[in-house]
């Protein structure tokens, strides 16, 4: 029934207005911190952020990056408070699948590497550098949630959970932006650190290791 429930919540977003949207999203944080391991609030969520980023996409077809400022902040917000649940409440999934769809939110509000001049902007450029800033804190959290000394279930539940999000994270990586990913994760030796946090899926993570995006 939960789910049913939640269900209709989704389908009522498409009627809802853009100020209703913000309600809800004030409203329904509240709830999900109290049931991180209900994937349906969150999904629920994700579901407002999309409705809102659709809504700026059509009403600025022709917006460059400073006019979605707003919408990158709601999602580096979002993503904030996503890291404080993650470390607060260890070996929730539901809390690292919301943060699949949050970074790639963040990685697609980054400019492409390119020859254009336009690239060279100096907002475009700080840009570049906070992609650099977002890489190396998901690289702290990896390593926040697979350096416990403890066999308590949930504790590798986050160590197999980082880690598989820290994988995907690889996959999904611009390619202008790869080696700036490959060069932080030899700084901290990933291989080494999946291996120890996470042995039965040695195999696993070898091949996402040295998997290349095309």
């Amino acid at each position: 029934m939960n789910y049913r429930a939640w269900n209709h919540r989704c389908w009522l977003i498409s009627y809802m207005t853009n100020e209703q949207v913000l309600s809800e999203m004030k409203k329904s944080r509240s709830w999900a911190a109290l049931h991180v391991s209900d994937n349906c609030c969150f999904h629920y969520r994700r579901q407002l952020l999309q409705k809102i980023m659709e809504d700026r996409s059509y009403v600025e077809e022709t917006a460059s990056y400073g006019h979605n400022a707003d919408i990158v902040q709601a999602v580096k917000d979002e993503l904030d408070w996503n890291e404080i649940l993650i470390k607060r409440y260890v070996g929730r999934e539901a809390l690292w699948l919301h943060r699949r769809f949050l970074s790639m939110c963040w990685i697609n509000s980054f400019p492409t590497v390119s020859s254009d001049e336009s690239y060279h902007s100096k907002e475009a450029t700080s840009k570049y550098h906070d992609f650099g800033t977002f890489l190396q804190n998901e690289l702290c959290l990896l390593h926040a949630s697979t350096s416990a000394d403890d066999d308590y279930g949930d504790f590798q539940a986050q160590a197999t959970y980082s880690a598989s999000y820290i994988l995907w994270l690889k996959v999904q990586v611009p390619k202008p932006h790869e080696s700036e990913l490959f060069e932080k994760i030899r700084e901290i030796d990933l291989k080494t650190l999946l291996d120890k946090s996470c042995p039965e899926r040695s195999s696993l993570f070898n091949y996402f290791m040295s998997y290349k995006a095309m």
